[in-house]
């Protein structure tokens, strides 16, 4: 049983996962907006999510070493301050009209987020026994996705709440009209933004004057004690484990991506992008449904096997889809969201166990493999263009594969 302050202290750092997974998916609004308000092309618009995901990879390592030497709470306090302040830019860039500034804002949104899930993810996985991390980690992490599935209906009633104007009918304007269409069109940027930045100022006073509980390491064995002096990347575990953590974001953002163009398809759902589009809230919704049950389950269950059962049962339901046709491929592609849901908590808190005093520098070099997620997709992309859609879902499936070996390789690190 965990101490009454240790459920406090768990119940306010759910509030970090919440509000970084409802951050983080309001980008997926954002970007049709800027790329309709600035005239951009695809491939300037997605240099939104470009920007996101180096964040992750340039910030998380410099990151762990920074919560080393101030602490988890420190770096805690430090990853709001800086989300808020990208948050901020925000009110300029739109006022400015300056796509340039936006990117800046991303980044260094992105670079807080960063900060935090550097320091929250450790805190949470050490919090309590060794062998229930996996089952904390999952629970918080299914906020995280509450999050990701709120933030879309906030903001398309939000940013996107009225029409936007085609380039003919920009044209079509005077000076003075699209002056004031340019700030209305700002407005609506501004406020959701400028609110969110009041959250995260208001979030890091509560945790600056917030009693949190000390970690303290566990004490080492005497094959963790001749590790003492080495760095987080001695531990052959933690390794693997970026390498899983990168598989597995890799993965469930190609599959993401290309979901609406797979359930598109004639061969498989011959379904508008429209309504393509609301099937896809079922793959991100799985997973959050998933981890409050695995939550549960990883309470009686060692996490290595929960891991290797799902990531097994993806690669069947994935190859399910690449080689059928119809409603069968279809629902096979999107329950692989449910199978999603225990990864990466579950990856996460394996890869640390054992690092003791590399604990901050180890969930940083877990954090910068997230950067998956902006190269995976694109690999996936260059194959759909060769072989087509469903051939293309080999690489998830190697990708899902190697999920599997690391959770079997490790399944009793955390007992």
């Amino acid at each position: 049983m965990r101490s009454t302050g240790q459920q406090a202290t768990l119940s306010i750092l759910t509030s970090l996962f919440f509000i970084w997974g409802f951050i983080t998916c309001l980008n997926d609004i954002l970007i049709p907006h800027l790329k309709t308000v600035f005239e951009l092309s695809y491939a300037q618009a997605m240099l939104v999510q470009l920007c996101f995901f180096t964040a992750y990879f340039l910030v998380s390592i410099p990151s762990g070493y920074l919560v080393e030497r101030i602490d988890y709470k420190g770096g805690i306090v430090c990853g709001l301050l800086i989300a808020g302040l990208g948050c901020l830019l925000f009110y300029p860039a739109a006022a400015l009209h300056q796509y340039g500034l936006f990117l800046t804002a991303f980044f260094i949104l992105a670079s807080g987020i960063t900060l935090l899930q550097v320091a929250a993810n450790p805190y949470v996985a050490v919090l309590g026994k060794a062998e229930t991390a996996s089952s904390r980690l999952t629970m918080t992490q299914a906020f995280n996705s509450l999050g990701t599935t709120l933030a879309p209906f906030f903001g398309a009633m939000l940013i996107l709440a009225s029409p936007v104007k085609t380039a003919t009918e920009l044209q079509a304007l005077s000076a003075e009209e699209l002056s004031a269409y340019r700030a209305a069109e700002a407005a609506l940027v501004q406020t959701p933004y400028l609110f969110l930045a009041g959250v995260l100022a208001l979030l890091a006073i509560i945790f600056l004057f917030l009693k949190l509980p000390k970690l303290v390491n566990p004490p080492a064995d005497q094959g963790q004690a001749r590790q003492s002096s080495a760095s987080a990347w001695h531990y052959r575990h933690l390794r693997l484990g970026a390498l899983a953590i990168f598989v597995y974001v890799g993965g469930e953002v190609s599959i993401g991506s290309f979901m609406v163009s797979f359930l598109s398809s004639p061969a498989i759902g011959a379904l508008t992008e429209q309504d393509a589009g609301r099937y896809v809230s079922l793959y991100w919704g799985g997973a959050m449904v998933g981890r409050f049950i695995g939550a549960i389950v990883m309470q009686k269950v060692r996490a290595g096997y929960v891991l290797t059962a799902h990531a097994g049962v993806a690669v069947l339901l994935i190859s399910i889809a690449s080689l059928s046709q119809g409603s069968l491929a279809m629902w096979s592609l999107l329950a692989v969201g449910l199978c999603n849901s225990v990864m990466f908590p579950t990856i996460f808190s394996m890869a640390l166990t054992g690092l003791n005093q590399h604990t901050g520098q180890g969930s940083g070099i877990l954090c910068s493999a997230i950067v998956g997620g902006a190269i995976i997709p694109v690999l996936q992309g260059l194959l759909a263009d060769h072989w087509g859609l469903q051939q293309a879902l080999i690489l998830p499936m190697v990708c899902y594969s190697f999920i599997a070996f690391f959770g079997w390789r490790f399944r009793r690190l955390e007992n």
